[in-house]
């Protein structure tokens, strides 16, 4: 029971204290809520304020700015006005000047007009004292004004017809004066820029023996080893008393080349029957073949020509085995390309057409045609697809063909050139002059020639006719009769060209 009684007193004082808690809570939050009203109130009306001193301060801004801007529109409205005054001044100054041109012209105008008139009445009377004097004129020399007319032209004809005939005489002498002169100087540096040795060939070859005992092994038994190689080689073995050599002729110099290799690859070998020579001259031909297409090549590119066709390279290669008087064919082939090259590098003209057909021009003399081997060269130059241009250039190098470039004239040139140098060719001066004289005289031997040239080495003659004497028909009659008379009694190489000139001058003096 007492244990109750104090727990209910507990109970009783916690309820009591809880209560005054809560009072005590009710007041302090009230007291707190009273002063932040008091707070919040202040705090706006703080905000208030500011916010109406922002306004205030934002208003004086606003009409600072507008102030200012009123300012500037009015300054710049005045600059306009300004600058719009000064171009209508301007306009006015200018229609003021155009009033006053458009009155100078009237009035210019207007002097132009009466002017005009004046000169209309001048012409007027021109025209009629013209027509008076003509008509005088016409009674005075009882001639009308179209024949006094043609009179006169005529006489102007014939004075200008004079100065033009001796002015063009005078610019011809010049011309031809300086193209002497320059071509004097081109060819004399083309020669001197392209100075080669010039070696003579024979029709023979001299093969050295080690002892006299091998002449009659190479004969062999009954002559069966001499007539062997002979036979194949299609060259003449000549065995005489001449010590320690046998002596090899044809005038085919790739078949004498041939029988040289061969004759010394069984000298060196030692065994020489007819079997062994056919061997020895089999592997000769083809050591020579070989030889001959590798001189093409190397001729090619000492010229500096590109692109040749393999046949048209093999025909080069055997030129080296050709021979014109003494020169070596190949060897003037290429100092005829040299020197083309050069002279037309001179003349501003295409050095690489001049340096490829000089160094073509001579590839017919190894191909078995009948006819002028220039013609001939230019044929294979064409079936080897050469240009027109180095074809043209290659046949008319002997004057067969008419020449079409200047290219072809420079390889005519170059080729006259590299075969007249001294040492070039190998020719007894007496038998050379001889031909050339009979030449001469069998032209001179027929009624009507005045003179002839015998020229070009001897394969040109150029024979001039008395007009008088002979006429056009007789010409070609003459050049016909004199290509059959010179075939019967002359010896000669390739061919000569007969020329027949005839022409009519008329020539006068001034004194």
């Amino acid at each position: 029971m007492e244990i109750f009684f104090w727990i209910l007193a507990d109970i009783v004082i916690l309820v009591v204290l809880g209560f005054i808690l809560h009072k005590a809570i009710q007041s302090a939050s009230k007291s707190k809520i009273e002063s932040l009203e008091k707070e919040a109130e202040n705090l706006l009306a703080n905000a208030k304020r500011e916010a109406e001193a922002t306004k205030k301060e934002s208003i004086l801004e606003a009409k600072e700015e507008v102030h200012r801007l009123r300012n500037d529109f009015e300054k710049d409205s005045r600059e306009r006005r300004n600058e719009i005054q000064r171009l209508e001044r301007r306009l006015i100054q200018k229609e003021e000047s155009l009033d006053k041109k458009g009155d100078l012209l009237e009035k210019k105008e207007e002097t132009i007009n009466n002017r005009m008139q004046k000169i209309d009445q001048m012409e007027a009377n021109i025209q009629e004292l013209h027509k008076n004097r003509r008509e005088e004129l016409e009674r005075i020399a009882n001639l009308s004004s179209d024949q006094a007319k043609e009179i006169l032209l005529d006489e102007i004809k014939k004075e200008i017809t004079y100065e033009s005939a001796m002015m063009v005489k005078d610019i011809e002498a010049k011309a031809k004066e300086e193209a002497d002169k320059k071509a004097r100087e081109i060819i004399t540096s083309a020669i001197q820029r392209c100075a080669a040795d010039h070696v003579s060939e024979s029709t023979v070859h001299v093969v050295a023996l080690p002892n006299d005992e091998m002449k009659g092994r190479i004969i062999g038994r009954e002559g069966r080893n001499i007539r062997t190689l002979e036979t194949l080689t299609g060259v003449d073995l000549i065995i005489d008393d001449t010590p320690e050599a046998v002596i090899l002729s044809s005038f085919d110099p790739v078949r004498r080349e041939i029988a040289k290799i061969a004759l010394e690859k069984l000298i060196v070998d030692g065994r020489i029957h007819p079997a062994r020579i056919e061997e020895m001259v089999d592997r000769a031909t083809k050591d020579v073949e070989i030889d001959i297409k590798e001189e093409g090549e190397q001729a090619a590119l000492e010229t500096g020509i590109h692109g040749l066709h393999p046949e048209i390279t093999k025909l080069l290669g055997r030129l080296k085995y050709r021979t014109s008087y003494g020169q070596n064919v190949l060897k003037h082939s290429i100092q005829v390309s040299y020197l083309a090259g050069l002279m037309a590098s001179e003349l501003g003209l295409d050095a690489n057409l001049a340096r490829r057909a000089g160094l073509l021009h001579d590839i017919g003399k190894v191909v078995k045609q009948e006819g002028p081997h220039a013609v001939i060269s230019g044929e294979m130059a064409k079936k080897y697809h050469e240009s027109p241009a180095i074809c043209n250039a290659i046949a008319a190098h002997h004057g067969d063909v008419e020449m079409l470039t200047l290219e072809a004239v420079l390889v005519q040139a170059a080729d006259a050139i590299s075969a007249a140098r001294p040492g070039a060719r190998r020719e007894a001066v007496e038998n050379y002059i001889k031909r050339l004289q009979n030449l001469e005289e069998i032209a001179n031997s027929y009624e009507g020639v005045e003179k002839s040239y015998a020229i070009q080495a001897g394969r040109e003659i150029r024979i001039m006719v008395k007009p008088d004497k002979l006429d056009d028909a007789g010409a070609i009659e003459l050049a016909r009769s004199l290509a059959k008379k010179v075939e019967e009694q002359l010896e000669y190489p390739g061919q000569i060209k007969i020329n027949v000139i005839r022409e009519t001058r008329a020539v006068d003096f001034a004194k």
